[in-house]
């Protein structure tokens, strides 16, 4: 029988927020048996690249990279966001470990090709290297993940948060029981998206697509949900989206079958 493992995704205003944030991670560092962490932090970067005079440039709802722009992403999700969280993580009593996929060779992109966007230095996951992560946790020790991964040639990259969540628990998903959480500030997928009163509970590849149809699923939740389904057909035992504030409580939120 295989150990569980959670995998908790967190982005968004919760990352940026000191008291959201400290709220959450008063709650992973409850989370039983092993875990690992997933963190986003894009609104931050935009706010320093602002301070430092350099532009950004979003593609439907997508950053594009330049080299200015990586080295503020490098700057504030492997160092300012990744570091706050590890200290905060450490006061909790939690042995974390702030990592880009670089460190250790733990996640490997390829710079994603030019078709009509040149994205610039944005990464595609190749490869997780799932024995690694595995001896980390083994050894009781809790990774902490930035958005960046390197192509093996000696640049780092810019990786959507929710992919590399998606990729690590497929990844991870042959040696532990993977249970996929991805928190942000809805209560999870809505049908109204202004009443968290109206989460939908549970969603399968049939009703997937009814509420595609029905415009209930749009934008930035599609990318996510194809993740998530990504992730079942890998083997992942469950995914969960539900709201920051509710990880003590995983039985609600939308789960994903």
């Amino acid at each position: 029988m295989k150990d569980k493992l959670t995998i908790i995704k967190v982005g968004g205003k919760i990352v940026e927020e000191p008291q959201s944030l400290n709220a959450l991670l008063n709650d992973f560092a409850a989370i039983d048996g092993f875990k690992l962490l997933v963190h986003g932090g894009g609104r931050s970067a935009t706010a320093m690249a602002s301070q430092l005079g350099i532009k950004t440039k979003m593609v439907d709802g997508r950053r594009i990279t330049d080299a200015e722009m990586l080295r503020v992403v490098t700057m504030v999700y492997g160092g300012l966001v990744n570091k706050t969280i590890v200290a905060r993580l450490q006061a909790l009593g939690v042995d974390a470990l702030g990592m880009t996929g670089a460190d250790m060779n733990i996640i490997l992109s390829k710079r994603r090709e030019v078709k009509t966007v040149d994205y610039g230095f944005v990464g595609d996951v190749e490869k997780v290297n799932a024995q690694a992560l595995a001896s980390l946790l083994r050894a009781g020790i809790v990774p902490v993940i930035a958005p960046l991964t390197h192509d093996g040639l000696g640049s780092l990259l810019n990786t959507n948060a929710d992919t590399m969540a998606g990729e690590t628990a497929k990844g991870l998903a042959s040696i532990f029981d993977v249970h996929l959480v991805y928190c942000f500030e809805k209560a999870g997928v809505l049908r109204d998206e202004n009443d968290d009163n109206t989460v939908v509970g549970e969603i399968t590849r049939q009703s997937y697509a009814s509420l595609r149809e029905e415009g209930i699923v749009t934008g930035g939740m599609i990318p996510k949900l194809d993740n998530a389904f990504d992730a079942i057909d890998a083997g992942v035992a469950e995914v969960i989206i539900t709201k920051a504030s509710a990880l003590d409580n995983l039985s609600a939120g939308t789960h994903i079958k």
